[in-house]
C-alpha cells in the first residue's frame, strides 16, 4: 500500500483560498498558537534589548533567565494538567515555601546530627524528605478536593495561606542558611552547569533524540495508515529543532565564569592565566536541565499514558468520564499529589538557588504559575492544553520581569504588568474557543 502524504492538494474552494503560508503550517502541522506565543516571546526579546541599550539580548542575561525560568516552568507543567480538569492551585508558591523550608531545616539541623556535617548523603535525604512532603500535601488537597466535593479554589486559597504560614512557624521568621554544597548545585551559578564540553554533548544527544522522534513518528503514522507529512517538512522541523537546540547551547558556553571565580580556580589547580584571561564557559544550568527532564516527562504523561487521557478526558466531559469508566477522583487525587511534588522540585531549585531557605520564597509565583499555563494555551474552561506551552508560557513570564528589573521598573508596577498580562491571556484563550466553536 503506497503511503498518503497530507500534502495532497485540497479539494474545491479550499484550493483556491490557501497561500503558501497555510500550505507550509499544515505541511508541518505547527500550533498556530504556539507560533503566535514564541513570536510574542520573540518581541519582547526585541523589545527590551532596544529600550535597556542592547542588554538583554545578552549571554550573562539569557542564561540567567533560564535559571531564573526554572522553577515556574517546572510548575507550570503540573498547573496544566490541573486547570485541564476544570481546577486550579491558587497554594503551589506557599507550597514551594513550605517544603523549601523543610528541605533547609532537614540539611542544616536534623541531619547533621544524625550523620554528621558534610556527609554525602545529606542533600539525597532532605530532597527525597521534600518530594515526600510535596506529595503528601498534594494528597490532602486533592482528597479534600475529589473525595470531600469542596472546590479547588476554597482549598487551594486556605492552603496559600497555611503553608506560608506553616513556612514562618517552622523557624518562627528565622532565614535557614547555608545550605549543603551539593544541594546548591541545582541552583546554578558557575558550580552548577555542566560546562562547555557536557553542554555540547547535550545537544547532540537532543538533536539525535529530536531526529529519531520524528523518524518514530513517521514509522507510527505509516503503520496505521494515517497521512504523512512530507519529507521536506519532516526536513525543516528536525533542522529547525537542531539548530534552535544548538543555538541555545552557544549562548549558554558564551556565558564565562566571573574574573574573580576564575582567578581562585585557577590558583587552586596551578592554571597559568594567560594575558588575555582564562574564559571558562558556564555551560547549560543544572536547574535547566531539570526542567527540561520534568518537561519531557510530563509531557509523555500526558500524551502517552492512560492517566493523561484520563485527564483530558475528566477536563473535556466530566459527566461522560465517569459513564466510561474513569475513576474520576483518583485521577484528580493524582493530579494534586503530582502538583506538590512538582511544586517540591520548584522549591529545592529556589533554595539551592539562594543558598538559604527564607520565608519569602514562592511569594506570588502561583499568579506566574497560573499565568504561564493560560500564556501557553490551557484553557480555564478544562481540556485543553500542552506541558511544552506552557514552558515557553513561564519564559515568556520570567522574560517581563528580567526586562523590567532592567529597566529599574519598580516591583509594584510589575505585579500590575502581570495581571494585565494574565486577564489579556484569559481573554484571548476565550476568542479563540469562541473561533473554535
Amino acid at each position: 500500500m503506497t503511503d498518503v502524504t497530507s500534502s495532497a492538494p485540497p479539494q474545491g474552494a479550499s484550493a483556491v483560498s490557501s497561500n503558501p503560508a497555510q500550505r507550509f503550517l499544515k505541511a508541518t502541522e505547527l500550533d498556530t498558537r504556539m507560533l503566535g506565543m514564541v513570536g510574542a516571546l520573540a518581541v519582547i526579546w526585541i523589545g527590551f534589548h532596544i529600550i535597556s541599550g542592547g542588554l538583554f539580548l545578552t549571554p550573562r542575561n539569557l542564561w540567567n533567565l533560564s535559571v531564573q525560568s526554572a522553577s515556574v516552568a517546572i510548575m507550570s507543567t503540573g498547573m496544566v494538567l490541573v486547570i485541564v480538569t476544570r481546577n486550579i492551585d491558587l497554594s503551589v508558591g506557599s507550597l514551594l515555601g513550605f517544603v523549601g523550608m523543610i528541605m533547609g531545616v532537614t540539611q542544616t539541623e536534623i541531619l547533621p546530627q544524625w550523620l554528621g556535617f558534610g556527609h554525602p548523603a545529606i542533600w539525597v535525604v532532605a530532597l527525597i524528605v521534600g518530594i515526600a512532603l510535596g506529595a503528601l500535601i498534594g494528597a490532602l488537597q486533592g482528597y479534600i478536593i475529589a473525595y470531600m466535593g469542596v472546590p479547588s479554589f476554597i482549598v487551594t486559597l486556605g492552603g496559600l495561606l497555611v503553608w506560608r504560614g506553616a513556612a514562618w512557624w517552622v523557624t518562627s521568621g528565622r532565614t535557614v542558611a547555608p545550605l549543603d554544597a551539593t544541594f546548591r548545585l541545582m541552583g546554578g551559578g558557575p558550580d552548577g552547569a555542566i560546562g562547555s564540553f557536557w553542554s555540547w554533548v547535550a545537544g547532540f544527544i537532543a538533536c539525535i533524540a529530536l531526529v529519531l522522534m520524528l523518524s518514530y513518528g513517521r514509522k507510527q503514522r505509516r503503520k496505521f495508515h494515517f497521512p504523512l507529512r512530507p519529507l521536506w517538512a519532516e526536513g525543516f522541523l528536525a533542522a529547525f529543532g537542531c539548530a534552535a537546540i544548538l543555538g541555545a547551547v552557544a549562548v549558554a558556553n558564551s556565558y564565562p565564569w566571573p574574573a574573580a571565580i576564575v582567578r581562585r580556580y585557577a590558583e587552586a589547580n596551578n592554571i597559568a592565566i594567560p594575558e588575555g584571561g582564562l574564559f571558562i564557559a558556564h555551560g547549560i544550568a543544572i536547574p535547566v536541565l531539570i526542567a527540561v527532564g520534568v518537561g519531557i516527562v510530563m509531557t509523555f504523561l500526558a500524551n502517552r499514558t492512560r492517566f493523561g487521557r484520563y485527564v483530558f478526558a475528566i477536563g473535556g466531559n466530566p459527566e461522560a468520564a465517569v459513564l466510561a469508566g474513569i475513576n474520576t477522583r483518583w485521577v484528580l487525587m493524582k493530579v494534586f499529589i503530582l502538583m506538590g511534588m512538582l511544586a517540591a522540585i520548584s522549591g529545592a531549585i529556589s533554595a539551592a538557588r539562594l543558598n538559604a531557605a527564607t520565608n519569602a520564597m514562592g511569594t506570588l509565583d502561583e499568579l506566574l504559575v497560573i499565568a504561564a499555563a493560560v500564556i501557553g494555551g490551557t484553557s480555564l474552561g478544562g481540556g485543553i492544553g500542552t506541558i511544552a506551552g506552557a514552558m515557553i508560557g513561564a519564559v515568556l513570564m520570567q522574560s517581563l520581569a528580567s526586562g523590567m528589573i532592567l529597566l529599574g521598573v519598580d516591583t509594584p508596577l510589575q505585579n500590575i504588568v502581570v495581571g494585565i498580562v494574565l486577564v489579556i491571556a484569559v481573554w484571548l484563550d476565550t476568542l479563540y474557543r469562541k473561533r473554535v466553536k
